[in-house]
């Protein structure tokens, strides 16, 4: 299985900030696509249009988790919970 920062090198990786239009204007990762957690059944074919692996992140990871579970619950697959914005700038470096 390969870690995070393995799948972040993948060029055809989707980056999903899942947390809200606000917190990704404040600072995000290069390249990330904002898709706020509470939106993403609304925005389901913008989501089926994205390519696998799906990198997920938030503030702290519970948000990007949620997002997870809502994504495989949906039928995703190569779905991962990177965690926070902290742990993906360590992992971006």
């Amino acid at each position: 299985m390969k870690t995070i920062k393995e799948l972040l090198q993948d060029p055809k990786a989707t980056i999903l900030d899942v947390r809200s239009p606000m917190e990704y204007q404040s600072g995000h990762i290069e390249g990330a696509i904002n898709i706020p957690v509470d939106e993403m059944a609304y925005r389901a074919d913008e989501l089926k249009a994205l390519t696998p692996p799906f990198i997920l992140y938030c503030r702290s990871g519970a948000r990007s988790s949620m997002a997870a579970h809502y994504m495989m619950q949906a039928g995703f697959t190569e779905v991962y919970n990177a965690g926070g914005l902290a742990d993906m700038r360590i992992l971006t470096m």
